[in-house]
């Protein structure tokens, strides 16, 4: 049979061997190995020549050639004289053959005695089986690390979410699916740099601990800086040090780093989160809306292939021109509410109440439409579509619309119901910001930890003059979410937050 070349069935686990005596065993077979003076962790490198994807994609070339490949066993199949694994490597799977006649009576034995999980280093010839499989026959087995712990449902998957999320390090091994989406993710990181970077932006780095919150309305996480002696927060937006850069002279910057935002968790939402934001000199939000659409559409189609892709049930399509309303136009045509015809907060209320939108006293009519939006709007903008021209009470940093009193030049990018980007033609009046500064102050008096606090050193840089600006920002664990179809923003983070058990 050895000579066949053939699969056989794996070995199963003893019913009796509960997981503690399992453990136990694996233990015991490394003490043994380190009296006998083959410790596998004093071993610190280990010539590796070839992957899994080369030798299975090159097979033509690599046929009969001797190769040095090295992964983790997830499978081993025991039939005597003969026996065969399954090595996982960075580029995927390759069957080993391992023959007793061909690696010697006692590696063999060793080879044996080896544990799904350990680290092993394989060389051998390249050949395909009489079953068609790419195979490689070993003259040599390297035991390379050794694994302590049992792999769980027999190592045929992990699949309780929550167990996946704390250990992903082993979620990376048992589920291959979810490596992709991380090799997918870095992608689109590589491509957005590429697409901003062809196009002249600069990259840059700003601070994550900062004296003043700012540049969005969210509740920031605060910490304690011993030396300085004084309570900082952790940003919760890259905006206002990349406009100060502007104003000294860089006229395109843009930065991806990490956010951190003190709030509710859904499956849109983790604390931490990874943000691009961008500013260009001398354009304003349509420039964006050019930029993001066509970023979108370059990425998507080296990511995956296609402008036709598939999110939580939709098909979205992403190769004709995204689609532009509104948000008085939203309301209008997914509430029949006609902002426009509305002239007060008495009558913003009146409508409010009238619908069922719940508001706080320190609500304006701005807020108020923007209630009306998320609750009858948003979950309707399914193909990709540009809100525009928002309130500019929820605008603090965005210059108003000539001709249209109480909005702004904003829009967010909204795809299957879920906003994806967010724009505007800058504010750069420093006397028209401090006074949005100071209502957001108010604001925080009157008890919206959201709002933002007065930046002093801003203010300051826009009256040395900020030239006309267009800004954008993006998340890009959403859009990581979008092009893989993952329904949770847990599943696009290596490292989700959780909760300690």
């Amino acid at each position: 049979m050895d000579d066949q070349y053939g699969a056989a069935p794996e070995q199963p686990v003893p019913e009796a061997a509960d997981e503690k005596e399992m453990l136990r065993i694996r233990r015991e077979k490394l003490a043994e190995l380190q009296e006998s003076g083959r410790d596998p962790f004093e071993r610190v490198e280990y010539g590796v020549t070839a992957d899994s994807g080369r030798i299975k994609a090159g097979f033509e070339q690599m046929d009969g050639r001797e190769c040095s490949v090295a992964g983790r066993m997830m499978t081993k199949r025991l039939m005597g004289k003969a026996s065969f694994c399954d090595i996982q490597d960075g580029a995927g799977r390759i069957q080993v053959y391992v023959r007793r006649d061909e690696v010697g009576e006692e590696p063999y034995a060793e080879f044996k005695r080896t544990d799904i999980g350990d680290i092993l280093g394989v060389r051998g010839t390249v050949f395909r089986t009489h079953a068609g499989e790419i195979s490689i026959k070993a003259a040599e087995i390297t035991l390379l690390s050794k694994s302590l712990r049992i792999f769980p449902e027999k190592w045929h998957g992990l699949r309780d979410q929550e167990t996946r999320y704390r250990q992903r390090y082993l979620d990376l091994i048992v589920n291959p699916d979810v490596k992709d989406v991380f090799v997918k993710r870095s992608a689109v990181i590589s491509g957005i740099r590429r697409f901003l970077d062809n196009r002249g932006f600069l990259e840059v780095d700003t601070p994550v601990l900062q004296t003043i919150h700012g540049g969005g309305s969210a509740r920031p996480f605060i910490t304690r800086h011993n030396v300085l002696g004084l309570d900082m927060y952790e940003r919760v937006a890259l905006e206002l040090p990349l406009k100060r850069l502007i104003v000294g002279g860089f006229e395109r910057v843009y930065e991806i780093g990490r956010c951190f935002r003190n709030e509710g968790m859904d499956h849109r939402h983790n604390p931490e989160f990874t943000m691009l934001e961008l500013y260009q000199a001398y354009t304003d939000y349509r420039g964006m809306m050019e930029l993001i659409e066509n970023m979108i559409k370059e990425i998507a189609l080296k990511v995956t292939g296609s402008l036709q892709i598939r999110f939580d049930g939709h098909e979205i399509d992403l190769e004709r021109p995204f689609e532009h309303i509104t948000m008085v136009d939203a309301v209008k045509k997914y509430a029949g509410v006609d902002f426009d015809a509305i002239h007060s907060l008495d009558e913003a209320r009146a409508a409010a109440k009238e619908r069922g939108v719940r508001f706080e006293k320190l609500h304006e009519k701005g807020d108020i439409l923007n209630l009306f939006f998320e609750e009858f709007a948003e979950k309707n903008l399914i193909q990709p579509t540009f809100l525009m021209d928002h309130p500019v009470e929820i605008s603090p940093l965005t210059k108003k619309k000539p001709g249209k009193p109480g909005y702004t030049e904003r829009f967010e990018l909204f795809i299957a119901g879920c906003e994806y980007a967010n724009a505007y033609s800058e504010l750069n009046d420093p006397i028209d910001q401090r006074r949005r500064f100071e209502r957001q102050e108010a604001l925080r008096a009157a008890g919206d930890a959201e709002a933002s606090m007065i930046d002093e050193d801003f203010l300051a840089a826009m009256e040395y003059g900020m030239p006309p600006t267009g800004g954008l920002g993006m998340g890009v664990d959403r859009f990581v979410m979008l092009l893989t179809d993952s329904r949770s923003i847990r599943d696009v983070l290596l490292f989700p937050t959780m909760r300690p058990v």
